[in-house]
């Protein structure tokens, strides 16, 4: 993630954020916004939220300070600006005047100090009481909890649900075992991702089905449509929007955690598989062994009149802490999962990005998924560019950075970056030509108009820990 407003020169200045230092400026009422967000002195992008108080700005230097040495405030900022940066994806932040969806666990977040932002068109925490740095690595360590309630869940049900599934992703759904899932992708017949979403086939006799809140219009519109289209073709498929509430409980000792709460032996619930339980007195919960931080974990679906309960025993454990966004944005790009609306989107297909392991080999040989006609021969082909990891020191890299080959030629663009809390340097995603893609390649990379050095680098950066059976 970036810095805050000039405490790194990669970053924008207080006004661009619409952070302003409390010595410097008073804080206006609510009625006062508008006004302040029309004077030409105060340029405010339009999508954000509103102005918050912070520390003073430090003096301006290059390059990124010790994180032990940043404080809580900061961090914030810090994490505010990145994803400011990536306002054309899922995590575009919203003006405060946006009409905002709340999570069961709204009050909740509050409570416990989170400080709210608006993602996606969610209010959602970005952080709590600890810093952005410290959450990280709690995660990493012992184990911590998210709310992604804002997610998109739906049940495809009747005997014609896994035709319907496969008339829109890529992945082989029909070979799916009961409560085994898949990460698998919409896409276009141009080829292009439309989402990455989860697909599990359950026993209960439906396919559920979590996808991007950033894409929730639009999927739920591609996957109503094709229900529509199916049923006035005499099939018997249904569509169900999910209201429960989502947490992810996250890291290595996740499962111990949770284990004290449920009579099922998680030891026999490996990665990508799920069971509805009863979690610590929550009664019709889906934990799924998966998640987007690259360790072991949970998502667990619980009706939203549970949620609270849920998360307050939870929290019960002292190994257990709350997580927001930030935090949650930079273990996904350690654990190189994609962002869509950063690095994947309508323009890139699954070859491009590196996720050709979505398709299913008999849907391979079949080419009956959308877009086939140009996906599958990639497979064989050469595409013109990959998206591969890269490493560097100096100013952390991050979305738009200009990629360049050693000679200064641009040959690409960075798609997601942060400095990495756990390897101490900086990481990033990003497209280039396939003669480039090769691990160990030297290219440069150009941040805030200064040429660095940067390597491509094999991903995950930082190894995962998933749960297998031995």
């Amino acid at each position: 993630m970036s810095e805050a407003q000039q405490s790194f020169s990669l970053l924008p200045g207080p006004w661009e954020l619409g952070i302003w230092s409390q010595g410097s400026l008073p804080l206006l009422p609510l009625r006062q916004y508008d006004f302040a967000l029309q004077s030409p002195s105060m340029t405010f992008p339009k999508w954000l939220s509103h102005p918050v108080p912070s520390e003073q700005p430090a003096p301006l230097h290059e390059g990124l300070p010790d994180p032990s040495r940043i404080s809580s405030e900061v961090q914030q900022m810090w994490a505010l600006t990145e994803m400011i940066r990536a306002s054309h994806s899922s995590t575009r932040i919203g003006r405060f005047d946006d009409v905002l969806r709340r999570t069961p666990l709204y009050d909740f977040h509050l409570a416990h100090g989170g400080k709210m932002v608006a993602f996606a068109g969610w209010s959602l925490p970005v952080q709590y009481r600890d810093s952005h740095i410290d959450s990280h690595l709690h995660t990493r360590q012992l184990c911590s909890l998210f709310d992604v309630s804002h997610m998109l869940q739906t049940k495809i049900y009747g005997r014609d649900r896994v035709k319907l599934m496969e008339s829109l992703v890529v992945g082989d759904i029909a070979e799916l075992r009961p409560n085994q899932g898949t990460l698998s992708l919409f896409t276009n017949e141009a080829g292009g991702i439309l989402d990455d979403l989860i697909v599990t086939n359950t026993s209960e006799g439906h396919l559920y089905v979590v996808s991007n809140a950033s894409c929730w219009d639009k999927d739920l519109v591609l996957m109503q449509d094709k229900v529509r289209e199916l049923q006035n073709m005499g099939s018997d498929v249904g569509l169900e929007v999910m209201d429960n509430a989502l947490l992810a409980l996250q890291g290595p000792t996740a499962a111990q955690v949770l284990q004290a709460g449920v009579t099922d032996d998680l030891r026999k619930l490996p990665f990508m598989t799920s069971a509805v339980m009863e979690v610590f007195g929550v009664s019709s919960c889906r934990v799924t062994r998966c998640g987007y931080t690259g360790e072991d974990g949970v998502e667990i679906s619980v009706p939203a009149a549970g949620a609270v309960r849920l998360a307050t025993a939870l929290l019960e454990n002292s190994e257990v802490k709350l997580a927001g966004l930030a935090a949650r944005d930079s273990l996904r790009l350690e654990a190189g999962l994609c962002l869509y609306g950063n690095d994947i989107d309508e323009h890139t297909t699954p070859v491009e990005g590196s996720l050709s392991w979505t398709l299913g080999k008999r849907r391979r040989a079949a080419m009956d998924f959308p877009g086939a006609a140009v996906i599958v021969p990639q497979l064989k082909g050469k595409v013109q560019r990959r998206r591969v990891g890269l490493t560097c020191e100096g100013a952390p890299m991050r979305a738009h950075s200009p990629i360049l080959s050693t000679e200064g030629t641009v040959i690409g663009t960075v798609t997601s970056g942060c400095p990495s809390p756990c390897l101490k340097k900086n990481v990033a995603m990003g497209y280039v030509p396939s003669e480039y893609s090769r691990p160990g390649t030297q290219l440069l990379v150009e941040v805030r108009r200064k040429q660095q050095m940067a390597v491509v680098s094999k991903m995950p950066f930082v190894p995962t820990n998933y749960y297998t059976l031995k």
